[in-house]
């Protein structure tokens, strides 16, 4: 069983959100698999269902961001998975471009308190993360108010490719690949 955490804050007015990309990302893989995310369970919004072939768990956090390991850690203790092998944390990064996506193994928090806060709860780095690019923050803006922020017509088109991609990546993963999805998604852009 695979249980797929999407990063992002509760309520409305964080709908649409850079800090919610995980969430839409968890929303991309429900609909396409037929999933409701109703349940309220462990701190989250979740829903169980089959992806490629297996057992998941899809969850959204309602704790909001710094305590995303809450939840985290109720999952996995309730469902008995391994936390190196069968968790799988989808969340928003500002160092990589909108749409861009990055597959880790393992890794620090690199500054993002929903992983900070994880990583705390489970007591060490190792478990799949996929990255959604949401753009770096502009000079001299704050960078809660940048996440918290909304996406431009324009980044908007450029997320929901990476969500396409993020979806594919988290079947990819599922299905053990987990090699050849960081080699498919890592590497670096070719220049123009």
């Amino acid at each position: 069983m695979f249980i797929i955490v999407g990063l992002g804050n509760p309520s409305k007015e964080y709908e649409g959100t850079r800090h919610n990309v995980g969430f839409e990302v968890i929303d991309k893989l429900a609909e396409k698999y037929n999933i409701s995310v109703d349940i309220k369970k462990h701190h989250a919004l979740m829903g169980k269902g089959m992806i490629a072939g297996q057992k998941v768990i899809l969850a959204k956090p309602q704790t909001y961001m710094n305590l995303s390991g809450e939840s985290v850690r109720s999952l996995l203790d309730y469902y008995k998975v391994d936390e190196e092998e069968e968790l799988l944390v989808i969340y928003d990064d500002i160092s990589l471009d909108n749409g861009q996506i990055r597959i880790r193994a393992k890794g620090s928090a690199g500054g993002h308190n929903g992983i900070k806060n994880i990583i705390a709860h489970l007591g060490g780095q190792i478990f799949l993360r996929i990255k959604v690019g949401v753009g770096e923050k502009p000079p001299k803006y704050d960078l809660a108010d940048y996440v918290l922020g909304h996406f431009s017509k324009a980044e908007q088109e450029m997320m929901d490719e990476g969500y396409k991609k993020a979806v594919h990546a988290a079947e990819l993963i599922i299905q053990g690949k987990i090699t050849e999805t960081m080699n498919e998604y890592n590497r670096k852009k070719k220049e123009a």
